[in-house]
């Protein structure tokens, strides 16, 4: 069975079309090792994104420096390597995400959506799709993302409402209203779930497109106005009509619960568990190298010499790590098809949203009013943090799943 297998409610679970966990790395020789590839997220990371990061977040504006350097050589970290990928999976999407959020949430939510995208339209790719879309994704040359949530569906994003239409000529017409698209307007392409509409069609038959930034019928709603995560772009998107060709439905009809169960939602889970984990990752290091400097900068005993200071410290620390440990342990379990990895998986965004925000609160308070300013990295590292509890599977639907699963009962009801 596999790690999702058992989310679905009776209807739900007869629409996942495959048992067994999803082969989230390639069986072929990864052409760039992990380390390797984690090296050079945390050198583009210090070189690229930490430079650009208070800038991005001022001015609201898409991270495209950072997101062009991260797409050219590591965007085609989750490509499998028989399609010119580097082959990697759910392990190196977290640790990837954990060094590009230490230096910049937004851009590290952008790239993480498109490692999602990408991992959708491997998943199950025809000869045309790999090359419309891995061959130039594999190469550096393409940015993709998802457009899954919807204005009417809330947390229930695996519920779609937009209709898809057979046409005249091997077309699909696509008519409704996404919403929170990350690299709205920036990606080359969108991952789109749909519902099948036309006489005779199925009631609930979900299915999974990709759409060209290029194709007519596309109209993009307001620019992103956050609280945090200025720079992701999120916006809304109305598809009027939109046609492509049906070669571009991923899978078969009615795949879509089975992509977001098998592959969205654990390659999701993981993006967002390794950026936010960089970001409380960021806050630690920010308040010890605070700690650090002020050493000895003052006549009597220095905040670093009182015991509540090390004691808060040492706290935060052992909060960071344990996330970290059950974050990568919860990648490695899904990787291998554990039974268990469900739990890690839902646990992981879960935890990883508490940790950031009590360890931002934490080093706020350490820190004192410098790090209260408006200047301070931590400013911007406290409203980034926020967002992880609200990013779809919220925090206390993921508890919910978890105990669900602990009870042997469907995750989803109806």
């Amino acid at each position: 069975m596999g790690v999702w297998q058992k989310c679905a409610g009776k209807d739900l679970r007869a629409r996942i079309l495959q048992p067994g966990l999803m082969r989230y790395r390639s069986s072929a020789v990864v052409r760039v090792e992990l380390g390797a590839a984690v090296s050079m997220a945390r050198e583009i990371s210090e070189q690229v994104l930490r430079p650009e990061a208070a800038a991005v977040d001022k001015e609201q504006r898409w991270p495209e420096k950072g997101m062009a350097t991260l797409r050219s050589r590591l965007g085609g970290l989750v490509v499998p390597a028989e399609y010119g990928g580097m082959g990697h999976g759910l392990l190196a999407v977290a640790q990837v995400g954990e060094a590009t959020g230490r230096a910049c949430t937004s851009t590290s939510i952008c790239f993480g959506m498109h490692l999602v995208g990408s991992a959708v339209i491997a998943a199950k790719a025809s000869r045309r799709q790999r090359e419309a879309y891995l061959d130039p994704i594999a190469a550096g040359e393409h940015l993709t993302t998802l457009a899954l949530s919807e204005p009417g569906t809330g947390a229930e994003f695996w519920l779609p409402q937009t209709r898809m239409e057979r046409v005249e000529g091997g077309r699909l017409r696509l008519t409704g209203s996404k919403s929170f698209v990350t690299n709205a307007g920036h990606a080359d392409s969108y991952v789109v779930s749909t519902l099948a509409a036309g006489p005779g069609t199925p009631p609930g038959q979900f299915s999974c497109t990709v759409v060209d930034a290029a194709v007519p019928g596309l109209e993009w709603g307001s620019p992103w106005q956050g609280f945090g995560m200025r720079g992701n772009a999120s916006r809304g998107l109305e598809l009027r009509g939109a046609e492509i060709a049906d070669w571009c439905l991923l899978g078969e009809e009615g795949d879509q619960i089975w992509y977001v169960f098998n592959i969205v939602a654990p390659y999701f889970l993981m993006a967002m568990a390794g950026t936010y984990l960089g970001v409380a990752a960021a806050a630690l290091e920010e308040v010890r190298t605070h700690l650090l400097r002020r050493k000895g900068a003052r006549a009597g005993r220095s905040a670093a010499e009182q015991p509540v200071v090390q004691h808060r410290l040492g706290t935060m620390w052992a909060r960071v790590e344990r996330t970290r440990r059950l974050i990568y342990h919860a990648a490695a379990e899904a990787e291998i098809g554990s039974p268990d990895a469900l739990l890690g998986l839902a646990s992981a965004k879960a935890e990883v949203a508490e940790t950031a925000e009590a360890t931002v609160n934490d080093a706020l308070t350490l820190v004192g009013g410098v790090g209260y300013g408006e200047q301070s990295p931590l400013h911007r590292l406290l409203r980034d943090a926020r967002a992880a509890h609200v990013m779809s599977p919220v925090t206390d639907l993921l508890r919910v799943w978890t105990g669900r699963a602990l009870l042997d009962e469907p995750l989803l009801e109806g």
